[in-house]
C-alpha cells in the first residue's frame, strides 16, 4: 500500500478531486489504450478493470448476443447450447456441451469437448489451449474475446480512497 502523506495524498502526490480514483501503471495502461482502439466500450473497460484476481471475462464479439459478458470466476464452466450450460450459446453451430473453460490459480484454459464443429483459438482449431489476455475463442459462430483480471496480467492497479 502507498505511503500516506496527508488526507487524500498518496506518495507525495496532491489530493485528488475525486473521492475514489483508479490509476494504472506500466503495461496495463498500454493495454487499456489498445482496448479503446480495438473497440472496447467504456462500460466493457470498466467491467474488465473491476475484475478481481483469479477471474476473467469473455465478451461476445460475434453471434446472436453481441456484447454479452460471461464472468469466469469458478474452476470449471461449460459453454454450449444446453440450457443449463453456464455459458449458454443458442445456435445450431454450437454443440450442447461444446467446450469447457477451466481455471487453475490465475490461469485459464479452454478445451473442446468433442464438438462437431470444433473450437478455435485465435483462428486455429484446438483441443486444449491456455488463454491469453485479448485472445479470441470461437465456438460455433460465436466469437468471444478473453480478458484476464488486470491484477493478473503482470501490472499494478491501485485504488486510492
Amino acid at each position: 500500500m502507498a505511503q500516506n502523506d496527508g488526507p487524500g495524498a498518496v506518495d507525495g502526490a496532491p489530493e485528488a478531486d475525486q473521492s475514489s480514483t483508479m490509476s494504472f501503471t506500466g503495461d496495463f495502461s498500454a493495454q487499456l489504450a489498445a482496448l479503446i482502439a480495438g473497440g472496447v466500450s467504456k462500460e466493457e473497460m470498466d467491467s474488465i478493470s473491476a475484475l478481481p484476481s483469479g477471474s476473467a471475462l469473455l465478451i461476445v464479439r460475434r453471434g446472436n448476443n453481441v456484447g454479452a459478458r460471461y464472468l469466469l470466476d469458478t474452476d470449471l464452466q461449460i459453454a454450449g447450447r444446453h440450457p443449463n450450460a453456464e455459458i449458454f450459446l443458442d445456435d445450431v453451430t454450437v454443440s450442447r456441451r461444446h467446450a469447457e473453460f477451466t481455471r487453475s490459480g490465475r490461469n485459464f484454459q479452454v478445451r473442446d469437448l468433442g464438438s462437431l464443429n470444433g473450437s478455435y483459438y485465435n483462428g486455429e482449431r484446438i483441443n486444449q489451449v491456455a488463454l491469453s489476455n485479448g485472445g479470441e475463442v470461437q465456438i460455433g459462430k460465436y466469437r468471444l474475446t478473453f480478458y484476464a483480471s488486470p491484477l493478473d496480467v503482470g501490472s499494478a492497479a491501485t485504488v486510492e480512497q
